[in-house]
């Protein structure tokens, strides 16, 4: 993880600012529409997808509606897998974290790129609220003894099920249905370099940094140290449109 900080600080920090080019033959657009698959310090392989409109205030500036959905996880967690189990399962998970992040933000245009070839630089900043959906943790418990004859599905409770009962994790997005509503706030910083073959499409990636804050600590894990407070590095590889 402090690697992933390091890197994309450097990217951050090192990076010349340049100032908007005035250029006549640069390219000039009025909107754009972005959406992205995300990788971050507090997620999984895939750590979610981001959505993103933006819309031109002035030369060089712009202001964007943002949504997130993302799914994170506690620093500690690992798989294990019994003998003659069917999947691995998370040894103390006992919720997972939805995060649905909204956000309003401002971009600056560091440098823009000549039509059809070149590298467009922002800088982004964003903030706005934050829905957590706690949803309990389910897992696959042996039941008929040692025969294991049946399983069934239930919310993972350490204090109640003996791992060398457990066959597995539950069904992905399993205990959704179930969740409970956790209100915070989220503020965002990172910079994107946006490509483009066409002046009408656009590929890039974004690195920054990420808090999700939340009113009450998230219960992640049974025995470890849970947090409200969620900072985060992030790389987003994303895809669009512009007009």
């Amino acid at each position: 993880m402090q690697k992933v900080w390091k890197i994309i600080l450097l990217l951050m920090l090192c990076l010349p600012l340049v100032a908007v080019s005035q250029n006549p033959e640069t390219e000039d657009y009025q909107s754009e529409f972005i959406w992205g698959i995300n990788k971050n310090t507090s997620g999984g392989l895939i750590g979610g997808f981001i959505f993103r409109k933006s819309k031109r205030i002035n030369e060089g500036l712009y202001q964007s509606l943002g949504v997130e959905v993302m799914n994170v996880k506690h620093p500690q967690e690992f798989h294990l897998r019994r003998n003659g189990a069917t999947n691995s399962f998370i040894l103390g998970k006992v919720n997972y974290l939805y995060a649905l992040r909204f956000q309003y933000g401002r971009e600056m245009i560091l440098f823009r790129k000549a039509p059809q070839q070149g590298v467009e630089i922002k800088l982004n900043a964003a903030a706005g609220p934050s829905l957590g959906l706690l949803a309990p943790y389910y897992v696959e418990i042996a039941s008929g003894g040692s025969q294991r004859l049946s399983s069934r599905r239930v919310p993972y409770d350490p204090n109640v099920h003996s791992i060398d009962n457990i066959l597995g994790s539950g069904y992905v997005l399993q205990g959704v249905t179930e969740s409970k509503l956790r209100i915070g706030a989220n503020l965002k910083t990172s910079m994107s370099f946006e490509l483009g073959t066409t002046k009408n499409s656009v590929t890039g990636v974004e690195v920054g940094f990420l808090v999700d804050a939340y009113t009450q600590r998230i219960e992640l894990m049974s025995a470890a140290k849970n947090k409200a407070v969620f900072p985060t590095a992030f790389f987003t590889l994303f895809y669009g449109s512009r007009r």
